[in-house]
């Protein structure tokens, strides 16, 4: 089964019942999650079913093996997808049969020729369950992927679930394929929307804030842009449009960056950034109003020039980026929700778009958008969740006349990706095509 909500309370409170009822007699559970949630995990045991018998397998390879050799120890067992794919050898060694196997943020085996992927699926359990709050993020193939883990075969062979459903859909807009796949994979989906059970949250407002860039800023960005332009055609005219993916994604990205502050990749610009002086401005009037911030980037350099500012107004704020170890993110979600004196805290959005919870905050700010607007919103509901007691206020930061909107665009359009699949409407979007692409360069 697929799980998109609150989902580690339960899956505790399902291994616990297990192990009330068989004792002595139970098998051991295992979760799979990002290497960043395994102490998460640990402590939510800890917190709320401390009768279970739990570990994390972590440490060097001899300590992770003594780990996996003493498993039947335990009731719940805890590891990372990158440490599963080390010792998968280990487990077939051990040929071990687990009662649960649960992936947590299963979206890390969407794709499923990736090694995450292929070690999962070898692992024995006689129930799995599969826990994301993005199932589908850019294409039909990744749900085949979850549901090839959950239930291997139920939906083919990847080749004929592509020729009987992912094809017809996507191609041919196919309404009768698009409801006999849904009426498929329903039974299997156990999907909460928070506005509609979640009635005790507050309000939680969303605003996009747009920006004007600077008399040198919108120079340099023009003048990238026609660079750009010129070369994405020169490179899809040598290479043809899939073998210059990474080459056009690159270009995107210095668009972007420009956007969020040009000395991101000009070391000698010393200019203004509009966006900067925006983002500025909107924290110190919440603080001066009371609120607690979390400010999201998918650009971890540009923490180093928004702390500078910080710095000259004696904002106190914390950082949590993908260098900071998984035992000291705990101590900073604590910190930041118990500390008032701590305003902001400084998120990347790939290290800590999951897994916390700060409650503390009551304020999200996103520098700049993300592809998928899927990791906004999970970034998002870090704060916006069960135990959060203020409403909620979210900031889009936007450049006009930029990449920026253009992206905005897009992610509207692919949100509908997942709604249209695992609601009641009919049509579907499929992954950015050549044209979308392109016209990002318009």
């Amino acid at each position: 089964m697929i799980w998109d909500f609150g989902k580690t309370i339960q899956m505790l409170t399902i291994i616990l019942s297990y192990v009330n009822e068989e004792k002595e007699n139970s098998k051991p559970s295992l979760v799979v999650c990002p290497s960043s949630l395994t102490l998460n995990w640990l402590g939510e045991a800890a917190k709320f079913t401390p009768t279970l018998k739990a570990c994390v397998i972590s440490g060097n390879a001899i300590e992770r093996k003594k780990l996996i050799s003493n498993i039947e120890k335990y009731n719940l067992v805890i590891t990372s997808y990158d440490s599963l794919k080390r010792d998968i050898d280990i487990y077939a060694e051990k040929n071990y049969v687990f009662k649960y196997m649960i992936a947590d943020e299963a979206q890390y085996i969407k794709n499923n020729n990736t090694q995450n992927a292929k070690a999962i699926k070898q692992i024995t359990a006689q129930t799995r369950f599969a826990s994301t709050g993005t199932p589908i993020e850019n294409s039909l193939s990744e749900l085949w992927s979850i549901f090839d883990f959950i239930m291997p075969g139920y939906l083919f062979k990847y080749r004929k679930f592509k020729e009987i459903y992912e094809t017809p859909i996507i191609k041919e807009n196919d309404e009768y394929k698009t409801n006999q796949l849904k009426k498929m994979i329903e039974p299997f989906i156990l999907r909460r929307i928070k506005k509609e059970v979640l009635t005790e949250l507050p309000d939680k407002t969303i605003t996009v804030l747009y920006n004007e860039m600077e008399e040198e800023q919108q120079k340099i960005y023009l003048s990238y842009l026609a660079r750009a332009k010129k070369e994405v055609a020169e490179e899809i005219r040598l290479n043809g449009f899939e073998n210059s993916q990474i080459k056009i994604l690159a270009l995107l990205m210095r668009l972007r960056q420009i956007c969020c502050h040009p000395s991101l990749f000009l070391q000698d610009y010393d200019g203004e950034s509009s966006k900067l002086n925006q983002c500025v401005q909107v924290m110190e009037d919440a603080i001066s109003s009371g609120h607690k911030i979390l400010l999201f980037s998918g650009y971890t350099s540009m923490f180093e020039i928004i702390e500078k500012k910080l710095k000259d107004k004696q904002i106190p704020y914390l950082k949590l980026t993908g260098q900071t170890k998984v035992a000291d993110r705990i101590s900073l979600v604590d910190k930041f929700n118990e500390d008032k004196n701590i305003k902001v805290f400084l998120i990347s959005l790939k290290a800590g778009g999951t897994g916390l919870n700060l409650t503390g905050a009551d304020m999200v700010i996103h520098y700049d958008p993300w592809w998928n607007l899927s990791a906004e919103n999970q970034a998002t509901d870090r704060t916006y969740r069960i135990g959060q007691k203020n409403n909620v206020q979210v900031y889009k930061l936007i450049t006009k006349n930029s990449i920026e909107e253009k992206i905005y665009e897009l992610q509207q359009k692919k949100a509908k990706l997942v709604d249209n699949m695992l609601s009641n409407k009919n049509t579907f979007i499929n992954q950015l095509s050549k044209e979308d692409i392109m016209e990002l360069f318009g």
